[in-house]
């Protein structure tokens, strides 16, 4: 198995919870943001300290993937390590593009507020404006966005009996988890897959039940982003998949992303689970907006960095998908809209990020804001390591503050 470890140097070393109550405000502002230029020494610094941790976090744990970090726009440490298709035996590349799963969400939210910017949609519009049969009332764009639509899962509802768990409030006004059996229709099958179309039209006829009120609690549900990207396609006239490219990885450089549907059957590669074995195409992987966006590190570096810069929203538009808009259950812990968010007491640090999950595949995109420092690891063999290794990221705080020679 052929392993490469690039360091770039030189030119190219160098990269839940109530929403009634009010989360630590967060100023909002629209400045003109510029990279600080990091030091060929400080690169060298974090490659060292990187080095190590990956090998114990990551590699020691049969890590498959490809994983990159980067600091202020620039890339210090990179690696691709694995098999990409056990058939062709096909290694992981800078190109390989992996299913990213949830992380996908931070496309599809930023893909709405873009279009909020433009004035084509109001965070407070109900579905119901673009989706006039949407069979639940009072659902705003904004309550889809972070999570608190109370709208039931769709891997749930369409997947007959079952017994989900769900959480309501006691009278003492806690938050309490009990679970429910679910007597559902199966969803109908095309082709062997299930669209956003197909999971719509079947929330319209069955009407499945809510799990909650909307705007009462956070849970996460993979629901509020597929019916958002049909509200793309409501607003825009144009397939997802299409508008995705043509808008946002096309302009911004992303040579090896796209989203995945129907029509990518063909090709598609499968991910792994921890001992090698394939999953094969089910019929959830067709819908879109929650995941089935594919990538890879370092046009996520691109993506991120167009997140700092504002050359896709603008830079306060970001920010406000930064403010938290719900409590989770964990403390310091929120999310906003599209991403989830972890804070520190003192309401300085903020560190912005989203995880995923689909069959083999788990990923992180974490953003160290108060550092400008992001953290990127893609796998693709089913591996709980993956997260633990997000700690990686804090080589950059404990180098910025004992070091004296970074160019401002």
């Amino acid at each position: 198995m052929k392993r490469t470890v690039n360091v770039i140097i030189l030119s190219l070393l160098f990269c839940s919870c109530h929403s009634q109550q009010h989360a630590p405000e967060k100023k909002i502002t629209n400045t003109e943001f510029q990279f600080n230029s990091v030091s060929q020494s400080i690169k060298e610094k974090y490659a060292l300290a990187i080095q190590p941790l990956y090998q114990q976090m990551l590699v020691s744990k049969g890590f498959s993937g490809s994983v990159l970090l980067a600091k202020d726009g620039e890339i210090v440490f990179e690696d691709y390590h694995g098999i990409y298709d056990t058939k062709t035996k096909e290694n992981i590349s800078s190109t390989t593009p992996f299913q990213i799963a949830s992380i996908s969400k931070t496309f599809t939210g930023m893909t709405i507020l873009k279009l909020w910017e433009q004035g084509r949609i109001s965070l407070d519009d109900s579905v119901q404006r673009f989706i006039p049969k949407f069979p639940y009332h009072n659902i705003t764009i904004r309550e889809l966005l972070s999570h608190q639509s109370g709208l039931p899962k769709y891997e749930h509802f369409m997947d007959g009996n079952k017994t989900e768990t769900y959480y309501t409030k006691n009278k003492k006004g806690k938050t309490i988890k009990r679970t429910r059996t679910i007597k559902n229709i199966k969803a109908p099958v095309i082709n062997g897959v299930i669209t956003n179309d197909v999971m719509l039209q079947y929330m319209i006829d069955n009407k499945p039940l809510v799990q909650f009120a909307p705007n009462k609690m956070f849970n996460y549900c993979n629901t509020n982003f597929a019916i958002l990207a049909i509200i793309v396609e409501k607003i825009t006239k144009v397939s997802f998949p299409q508008f995705m490219k043509d808008s946002l990885f096309t302009p911004l450089g992303m040579k090896n992303t796209f989203v995945f549907s129907s029509t990518d059957i063909p090709n598609y590669v499968p991910s792994y689970n921890y001992k090698k074995a394939p999953y094969k195409l089910e019929k959830y992987d067709c819908i879109y907006g929650d995941k089935n966006v594919y990538s890879t590190v370092r046009d996520l570096l691109l993506w991120d960095k167009a997140l700092y810069s504002g050359t896709f929203v603008k830079k306060s538009t970001v920010e406000m998908a930064a403010h938290p808009q719900t409590f989770e259950r964990k403390k310091g812990h929120y999310y906003g809209l599209g991403w989830h968010l972890q804070i520190t007491d003192n309401n300085v640090d903020t560190v912005i990020y989203h995880n995923g999950w689909w069959h083999g595949n788990n990923t992180v995109f974490t953003r160290l804001v108060s550092d400008t420092a992001t953290l990127i690891i893609l796998g693709n063999k089913f591996n709980k390591s993956i997260y633990k290794a997000r700690q990686m990221i804090n080589v950059f705080s404990t180098i910025t503050s004992d070091s004296t020679d970074i160019e401002e």
